[in-house]
Protein backbone atom coordinates (compact mmCIF):
# COMPACT_ATOMS: atom_id res chain seq x y z
CA UNK A 1 0.00 0.00 0.00
CA UNK A 2 2.88 2.14 1.03
CA UNK A 3 4.69 1.50 -2.44
CA UNK A 4 1.31 3.09 -4.47
CA UNK A 5 0.92 6.06 -2.37
CA UNK A 6 4.85 6.57 -3.20
CA UNK A 7 3.92 5.89 -7.11
CA UNK A 8 1.03 8.55 -7.07
CA UNK A 9 2.96 10.93 -5.08
CA UNK A 10 6.17 10.62 -7.83
CA UNK A 11 3.54 10.80 -10.56
CA UNK A 12 2.13 14.18 -9.21
CA UNK A 13 5.49 15.74 -8.54
CA UNK A 14 6.38 14.95 -12.10
CA UNK A 15 3.05 16.60 -13.45
CA UNK A 16 3.15 19.60 -10.84
CA UNK A 17 7.05 19.62 -12.44
CA UNK A 18 6.59 19.61 -15.88
CA UNK A 19 3.05 22.42 -15.99
CA UNK A 20 5.50 24.79 -13.27
CA UNK A 21 9.13 24.35 -15.34
CA UNK A 22 9.02 21.99 -18.94
CA UNK A 23 8.56 25.48 -20.82
CA UNK A 24 11.74 26.39 -19.64
CA UNK A 25 13.57 23.01 -20.68
CA UNK A 26 14.82 23.05 -23.64
CA UNK A 27 17.85 21.08 -23.92
CA UNK A 28 19.53 18.56 -21.35
CA UNK A 29 21.63 20.66 -19.85
CA UNK A 30 18.85 23.09 -18.07
CA UNK A 31 17.65 23.31 -14.92
CA UNK A 32 15.15 20.72 -13.66
CA UNK A 33 15.95 18.59 -16.91
CA UNK A 34 17.72 15.59 -15.86
CA UNK A 35 14.21 15.36 -13.58
CA UNK A 36 12.08 15.28 -16.44
CA UNK A 37 13.87 13.62 -19.39
CA UNK A 38 14.10 9.92 -18.80
CA UNK A 39 10.88 10.28 -16.79
CA UNK A 40 7.40 8.86 -17.77
CA UNK A 41 4.66 11.68 -17.37
CA UNK A 42 0.99 12.22 -18.21
CA UNK A 43 0.78 14.89 -20.89
CA UNK A 44 -1.86 15.95 -22.46
CA UNK A 45 -2.92 14.86 -26.11
CA UNK A 46 -3.77 17.76 -27.11
CA UNK A 47 0.15 19.04 -26.54
CA UNK A 48 1.75 16.56 -28.69
CA UNK A 49 1.70 16.72 -32.04
CA UNK A 50 2.36 13.74 -34.37
CA UNK A 51 6.22 12.74 -35.88
CA UNK A 52 6.71 14.01 -39.32
CA UNK A 53 9.34 11.10 -39.72
CA UNK A 54 7.00 8.59 -39.44
CA UNK A 55 7.46 5.92 -42.14
CA UNK A 56 4.05 4.28 -41.37
CA UNK A 57 1.26 5.72 -43.62
CA UNK A 58 -1.37 3.07 -42.97
CA UNK A 59 -3.03 2.59 -40.22
CA UNK A 60 -5.79 -0.04 -40.29
CA UNK A 61 -8.61 1.03 -38.23
CA UNK A 62 -10.39 -2.28 -37.14
CA UNK A 63 -6.89 -2.91 -35.55
CA UNK A 64 -6.96 0.51 -33.69
CA UNK A 65 -10.13 -0.11 -32.81
CA UNK A 66 -9.12 -2.98 -30.90
CA UNK A 67 -6.42 -1.38 -29.39
CA UNK A 68 -8.47 1.20 -28.40
CA UNK A 69 -11.08 -0.62 -26.71
CA UNK A 70 -8.38 -2.61 -25.00
CA UNK A 71 -7.07 0.86 -23.67
CA UNK A 72 -10.32 1.41 -22.32
CA UNK A 73 -10.14 -1.77 -20.16
CA UNK A 74 -6.38 -1.90 -19.47
CA UNK A 75 -5.34 1.84 -20.00
CA UNK A 76 -1.76 2.39 -21.94
CA UNK A 77 0.28 -0.35 -20.89
CA UNK A 78 3.43 0.64 -21.98
CA UNK A 79 3.84 4.45 -22.67
CA UNK A 80 4.70 6.20 -26.17
CA UNK A 81 7.94 8.19 -26.42
CA UNK A 82 7.70 12.19 -27.29
CA UNK A 83 10.73 14.56 -27.34
CA UNK A 84 10.11 18.06 -25.69
CA UNK A 85 9.87 21.28 -27.62
CA UNK A 86 9.18 24.91 -27.07
CA UNK A 87 6.93 25.49 -24.23
CA UNK A 88 4.76 22.35 -22.84
CA UNK A 89 4.80 21.16 -26.05
CA UNK A 90 5.71 17.44 -27.22
CA UNK A 91 6.45 15.68 -30.83
CA UNK A 92 6.04 11.95 -30.85
CA UNK A 93 9.23 9.40 -31.34
CA UNK A 94 6.80 6.26 -31.64
CA UNK A 95 3.75 4.37 -30.54
CA UNK A 96 1.74 6.44 -32.69
CA UNK A 97 -0.84 3.51 -32.61
CA UNK A 98 -1.58 4.43 -28.44
CA UNK A 99 -1.42 7.45 -29.49
CA UNK A 100 -4.61 7.74 -32.14
CA UNK A 101 -6.35 5.29 -29.93
CA UNK A 102 -6.14 7.25 -26.93
CA UNK A 103 -7.36 10.22 -29.17
CA UNK A 104 -10.55 7.43 -30.47
CA UNK A 105 -11.94 6.96 -27.02
CA UNK A 106 -11.79 10.41 -25.71
CA UNK A 107 -8.93 10.14 -23.42
CA UNK A 108 -7.01 13.67 -22.61
CA UNK A 109 -4.09 12.46 -21.65
CA UNK A 110 -1.60 9.38 -21.82
CA UNK A 111 1.36 8.17 -20.47
CA UNK A 112 4.36 9.39 -22.03
CA UNK A 113 8.33 8.66 -21.83
CA UNK A 114 10.03 12.36 -22.22
CA UNK A 115 13.59 12.62 -24.59
CA UNK A 116 15.10 15.63 -25.77
CA UNK A 117 16.27 15.45 -29.18
CA UNK A 118 17.28 17.19 -32.62
CA UNK A 119 15.66 16.72 -35.65
CA UNK A 120 18.41 14.14 -37.14
CA UNK A 121 18.40 12.24 -33.86
CA UNK A 122 14.39 12.06 -34.11
CA UNK A 123 14.79 10.84 -37.39
CA UNK A 124 17.11 8.17 -36.71
CA UNK A 125 14.98 7.01 -33.46
CA UNK A 126 11.62 7.07 -35.65
CA UNK A 127 12.93 5.29 -38.56
CA UNK A 128 14.99 2.70 -36.63
CA UNK A 129 11.92 2.11 -34.19
CA UNK A 130 9.37 1.82 -36.66
CA UNK A 131 11.39 0.02 -39.05
CA UNK A 132 11.83 -2.93 -36.13
CA UNK A 133 8.12 -3.49 -36.31
CA UNK A 134 6.91 -6.79 -38.03
CA UNK A 135 3.85 -5.33 -39.76
CA UNK A 136 5.43 -2.56 -42.24
CA UNK A 137 5.24 -3.55 -45.52
CA UNK A 138 8.15 -4.00 -47.65
CA UNK A 139 7.83 -0.63 -49.44
CA UNK A 140 7.71 1.65 -46.25
CA UNK A 141 11.02 -0.53 -44.80
CA UNK A 142 13.01 0.03 -47.75
CA UNK A 143 11.65 4.62 -47.80
CA UNK A 144 12.70 3.92 -44.21
CA UNK A 145 16.03 2.73 -45.26
CA UNK A 146 16.53 5.31 -48.07
CA UNK A 147 15.84 8.20 -45.84
CA UNK A 148 18.34 7.16 -43.05
CA UNK A 149 20.72 6.85 -45.83
CA UNK A 150 19.80 10.39 -47.90
CA UNK A 151 19.07 12.46 -44.60
CA UNK A 152 21.51 10.96 -41.79
CA UNK A 153 24.17 10.20 -44.37
CA UNK A 154 24.74 6.36 -43.50
CA UNK A 155 26.18 4.06 -46.15
CA UNK A 156 24.27 0.61 -46.57
CA UNK A 157 27.03 -1.17 -44.03
CA UNK A 158 26.03 1.67 -41.52
CA UNK A 159 22.68 1.17 -41.79
CA UNK A 160 22.90 -2.69 -41.91
CA UNK A 161 24.27 -1.94 -38.23
CA UNK A 162 22.18 0.53 -37.18
CA UNK A 163 18.88 -1.34 -37.75
CA UNK A 164 20.11 -4.99 -36.83
CA UNK A 165 20.04 -6.07 -40.35
CA UNK A 166 22.50 -8.32 -42.52
CA UNK A 167 23.78 -5.74 -45.98
CA UNK A 168 22.00 -8.16 -48.15
CA UNK A 169 19.16 -7.32 -46.56
CA UNK A 170 19.06 -3.94 -46.60
CA UNK A 171 20.18 -3.95 -50.14
CA UNK A 172 17.32 -6.38 -51.26
CA UNK A 173 14.79 -3.99 -49.52
CA UNK A 174 16.50 -0.47 -51.58
CA UNK A 175 16.04 -2.27 -54.54
CA UNK A 176 12.46 -2.50 -54.44
CA UNK A 177 12.69 1.40 -55.07
CA UNK A 178 13.58 0.73 -58.45
CA UNK A 179 10.54 -1.07 -59.53
CA UNK A 180 8.05 1.27 -61.36
CA UNK A 181 5.31 3.12 -58.92
CA UNK A 182 2.73 1.26 -59.80
CA UNK A 183 3.78 -2.29 -58.58
CA UNK A 184 5.53 -0.60 -55.28
CA UNK A 185 1.76 0.45 -54.65
CA UNK A 186 0.83 -3.38 -55.67
CA UNK A 187 3.20 -4.34 -53.17
CA UNK A 188 2.22 -1.74 -50.25
CA UNK A 189 -1.35 -3.36 -51.37
CA UNK A 190 -1.17 -7.09 -50.97
CA UNK A 191 -1.31 -7.85 -54.21
CA UNK A 192 1.61 -9.39 -54.37
CA UNK A 193 4.75 -10.18 -52.02
CA UNK A 194 8.21 -8.75 -51.72
CA UNK A 195 9.54 -12.34 -53.54
CA UNK A 196 7.55 -11.05 -56.52
CA UNK A 197 9.25 -7.41 -56.35
CA UNK A 198 12.86 -8.87 -56.06
CA UNK A 199 12.36 -11.50 -59.13
CA UNK A 200 10.61 -7.89 -61.32
CA UNK A 201 13.60 -6.05 -60.53
CA UNK A 202 15.81 -7.80 -63.03
CA UNK A 203 13.02 -6.88 -65.93
CA UNK A 204 14.98 -4.53 -68.01
CA UNK A 205 11.90 -2.21 -68.46
CA UNK A 206 8.88 -0.30 -67.23
CA UNK A 207 6.67 -1.99 -69.80
CA UNK A 208 8.01 -5.19 -69.60
CA UNK A 209 7.87 -4.93 -65.44
CA UNK A 210 4.39 -3.82 -65.65
CA UNK A 211 3.33 -6.52 -68.36
CA UNK A 212 4.99 -9.07 -66.10
CA UNK A 213 2.76 -7.65 -62.91
CA UNK A 214 -0.38 -7.43 -64.57
CA UNK A 215 -0.21 -11.80 -65.75
CA UNK A 216 1.10 -12.01 -61.84
CA UNK A 217 -1.97 -10.21 -60.27
CA UNK A 218 -4.16 -11.79 -62.86
CA UNK A 219 -3.38 -15.12 -63.19
CA UNK A 220 -1.89 -15.03 -59.11
CA UNK A 221 1.64 -16.50 -60.20
CA UNK A 222 3.86 -18.10 -57.34
CA UNK A 223 7.11 -16.36 -57.00
CA UNK A 224 8.52 -19.18 -58.46
CA UNK A 225 6.29 -19.32 -61.44
CA UNK A 226 7.04 -15.73 -61.22
CA UNK A 227 10.56 -16.19 -61.60
CA UNK A 228 10.30 -18.71 -64.32
CA UNK A 229 8.76 -16.34 -66.42
CA UNK A 230 10.83 -13.81 -65.88
CA UNK A 231 13.95 -16.21 -67.12
CA UNK A 232 12.14 -17.09 -69.89
CA UNK A 233 11.38 -13.04 -70.60
CA UNK A 234 15.31 -12.64 -70.06
CA UNK A 235 16.41 -15.96 -72.73
CA UNK A 236 14.56 -15.06 -75.17
CA UNK A 237 15.83 -11.04 -75.47
CA UNK A 238 19.36 -12.93 -75.25
CA UNK A 239 18.79 -14.48 -78.43
CA UNK A 240 17.16 -11.30 -79.77
CA UNK A 241 20.13 -9.61 -79.26
CA UNK A 242 22.15 -12.60 -80.70
CA UNK A 243 20.58 -12.19 -83.92
CA UNK A 244 20.54 -8.70 -83.91
CA UNK A 245 24.54 -8.69 -83.51
CA UNK A 246 25.36 -10.56 -86.77
CA UNK A 247 27.27 -8.52 -88.74
CA UNK A 248 26.98 -6.29 -91.61
CA UNK A 249 29.11 -8.53 -93.83
CA UNK A 250 27.08 -11.33 -92.86
CA UNK A 251 24.12 -10.17 -93.73
CA UNK A 252 24.69 -8.78 -97.23
CA UNK A 253 26.06 -12.15 -98.03
CA UNK A 254 23.02 -14.68 -97.19
CA UNK A 255 21.03 -13.84 -99.92
CA UNK A 256 23.46 -14.75 -102.32
CA UNK A 257 24.52 -18.00 -99.89
CA UNK A 258 20.89 -19.22 -100.49
CA UNK A 259 20.68 -18.60 -104.03
CA UNK A 260 23.56 -20.77 -104.29
CA UNK A 261 23.27 -23.69 -102.29
CA UNK A 262 19.44 -23.85 -102.91
CA UNK A 263 18.79 -23.60 -99.27
CA UNK A 264 18.19 -21.38 -96.71
CA UNK A 265 21.49 -20.77 -94.94
CA UNK A 266 21.09 -20.39 -91.46
CA UNK A 267 24.49 -18.04 -90.02
CA UNK A 268 25.36 -16.93 -86.43
CA UNK A 269 28.11 -14.65 -85.86
CA UNK A 270 29.24 -12.14 -82.99
CA UNK A 271 29.94 -8.98 -83.11
CA UNK A 272 33.78 -9.34 -83.91
CA UNK A 273 32.78 -11.85 -86.83
CA UNK A 274 33.63 -15.20 -85.28
CA UNK A 275 30.45 -17.39 -86.20
CA UNK A 276 29.45 -20.68 -87.84
CA UNK A 277 27.47 -21.41 -91.01
CA UNK A 278 24.57 -24.12 -91.44
CA UNK A 279 23.60 -25.16 -94.87
CA UNK A 280 20.76 -28.00 -94.85
CA UNK A 281 19.92 -30.77 -97.19
CA UNK A 282 16.59 -32.53 -98.04
CA UNK A 283 18.32 -36.10 -99.42
CA UNK A 284 21.44 -37.72 -100.08
CA UNK A 285 20.94 -36.40 -103.29
CA UNK A 286 20.76 -33.27 -102.41
CA UNK A 287 23.84 -33.71 -100.52
CA UNK A 288 26.05 -34.92 -103.30
CA UNK A 289 25.00 -31.86 -105.15
CA UNK A 290 26.08 -29.19 -102.22
CA UNK A 291 29.34 -31.07 -101.82
CA UNK A 292 29.92 -30.65 -105.60
CA UNK A 293 29.59 -27.27 -105.19
CA UNK A 294 32.21 -27.18 -102.48
CA UNK A 295 34.53 -28.68 -104.62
Amino acid sequence: MAKATKKQALGRGLSALLKETSADINSATDKNADKLVGSIVEIALNNIEVNPFQPRTYFDEEALTELANSIKELGVIQPITVRKLAGNQFQLVSGERRFRASKLIGNSTIPAYIRIANDQEMLEMALVENIQRKNLDPIEVALSYQRLIDEIQLTQEQLSVRVGKKRSTVTNYLRLLKLDPIIQTGMRDGFISMGHGRALISVDTNENQLNVYTKIVKDKLSVRQTEELVKSLKEGGASSKKKNQVPTFVKESISELNTFFGHKVVISANAKGKGKMTIPFSSEEDFNRIKKLLK
